[in-house]
């Protein structure tokens, strides 16, 4: 994760100088911009591993940015930092992409584990996105291309699109943890209630396939966070 190349927007010069200089001896280049008109120029001209965004901003905010940004990118990890906790105003982060959200103040050793733990799991969804499409799961044999799940080497099962998206989804992290916001907005677009009851029932569907290994295999609710899958062979 050395040298990963940051863009950090925050108004604040002290707090965002502090920020910085904190990533910096972590072995990050960080280039911190003062506002959003700043940042989406920055962000223009030159490659970036990673977004952290002030919400509250002159001339434009975060949110505002962040749209901009997606226009032209859309898997570079957005962090937001925020002094807001409204429930609203984190929808909206992850409605236009943010890959987490902290609010202030917060811990920076916490914000440091964020971005190691974010940067590894694009890493890793870059190298399988192209390539891995089989997948084993217990007794179960998944092939996301074909749509098929087989039970030890039985009839295979056809899944349907969201399903197998899902399912693929919950392997490629699989024993850990798959965001419930990370799939409403890369298999739905959308993280809203409506769309998140949409997939309470897919992951009902799930269960209801995977029970054939229930020793083995099962789909983990994790409260108010998302799902983890969980292979015990």
């Amino acid at each position: 994760m050395a040298n990963k190349k940051i863009l950090l927007v925050e108004d604040d010069p002290n707090f965002g100088t502090v920020l910085k200089d904190y990533l910096a001896l972590n072995d990050y280049t960080v280039t911190h911009a003062k506002d959003g008109i700043d940042g989406l120029i920055m962000f223009k001209n030159t490659e970036y591993d990673l977004c952290i965004l002030d919400v509250m901003m002159p001339r434009k905010d975060g949110f505002s940015l962040a749209e901009d940004i997606r226009t032209t990118n859309k898997e570079i990890p957005i962090i937001f930092l925020t002094a807001k906790t409204l429930k609203e105003d984190v929808l909206r982060g992850y409605q236009v992409g943010a890959d987490d959200y902290l609010n202030k103040p917060f811990d920076s050793e916490v914000l440091l584990h964020k971005i190691k733990a974010i940067l590894q799991r694009k890493e890793k969804e870059k190298s399988t996105e192209s390539e891995e499409f089989e997948f084993k799961i217990g007794s179960f044999e998944f092939n996301s291309k074909l749509r098929h799940l087989s039970f030890d080497g039985g009839e295979p099962q056809k899944l349907s699109p969201k399903e197998s998206k899902l399912l693929r989804m919950l392997a490629i992290h699989k024993n850990d943890l798959m965001p419930r916001e990370l799939a409403l907005t890369k298999i739905w677009r959308d993280d809203n209630y409506f769309t998140s009851r949409s997939m309470d029932v897919y992951i009902a569907k799930l269960r209801k396939y995977l029970k054939k290994d229930e020793e083995k295999v099962e789909i983990l609710n994790i409260h108010g966070e998302g799902f983890r899958l969980i292979d015990k062979s």
